[in-house]
């Protein structure tokens, strides 16, 4: 594994767009290429703030500090610069877009990595659809249905992670991937993840969350725990078990 991180964070300050309050406060991170990371923290600690920044949401702006992706700062990058150089953003809550089928959808995303007049081969795709789908025990009828039209909690969180299959991310960004899905379906996401690194192992999650019960399914690396915009403690997979059982109390006055 290179000694040069995949992703380095330099005392990122970030804020939303139009207000004045920063909501990450000089955050540091590394995480080397290959690695599962996890971020755990209360609610308004910075979490998912964090991943927008990261992806180029345009709703938030980095005011202060560097983020060093594959050697190149990406803070000036568009969205789709950041995407086509191997940023994927699984989101919190998946928005719906009816009349846009998942493989259409999913082709698209293929196209817009491509230079000049390439295009993507509209068999070799479906090919390489079927095969994504086999590898996540899917339904191959799946992918002819609208973007998380009418889906339940358990199939928009699916469908990330088939995006993630057909796109193949060199850095996964999760957004409490896990919130609101039962046990079952919680599974499922998480055999996808593991799946997805046994085939390349390469492939860096940086997973957000607030419970430890998905580290039982994805085995990080390493834990973070974030409070007031800031990582106070860094460890293994031990550290999330404390959390589990203390809690953030000893935070509260961070």
């Amino acid at each position: 594994m290179s000694s040069t991180p995949i992703l380095k964070i330099d005392g990122l300050y970030a804020k939303v767009v139009d207000q004045d309050i920063s909501i990450l406060k000089g955050l540091d991170l590394e995480l080397q290429q290959g690695e599962i990371h996890a971020i755990m923290g209360p609610n308004g600690s910075g979490k998912s703030t964090l991943a927008k920044v990261l992806a180029g949401h345009p709703g938030y702006e980095a005011t202060a500090g560097e983020v060093i992706y594959r050697g190149e700062p990406i803070l000036e990058m568009d969205p789709e610069e950041r995407a086509c150089a191997g940023v994927f953003l699984a989101f919190q809550y998946p928005v719906e877009i009816p009349g846009v089928s998942i493989a259409n959808f999913l082709r698209t995303a293929l196209q817009a990595r491509l230079e000049g007049d390439d295009e993507v081969d509209l068999f070799d795709f479906q090919d390489e659809l079927i095969e994504r789908m086999k590898l996540l025990d899917m339904d191959p009828s799946f992918a002819e249905r609208p973007i998380n039209d009418g889906f339940s909690g358990g199939e928009k969180k699916r469908n990330e992670i088939l995006q993630m299959a057909v796109l193949r991310p060199s850095l996964a960004l999760m957004d409490e991937t896990d919130s609101g899905l039962d046990i079952d379906a919680l599974k499922i996401v998480a055999n996808g993840v593991n799946k997805l690194r046994e085939e390349d192992p390469e492939m860096t999650v940086l997973l957000i969350t607030h419970y430890q019960r998905i580290l039982n399914y994805i085995n990080p690396d390493k834990v973070h725990v974030m409070v007031d915009g800031k990582i106070v403690q860094s460890g293994g997979p031990e550290v999330a078990l404390e959390l589990e059982d203390q809690g953030y109390s000893d935070w509260k006055e961070i």
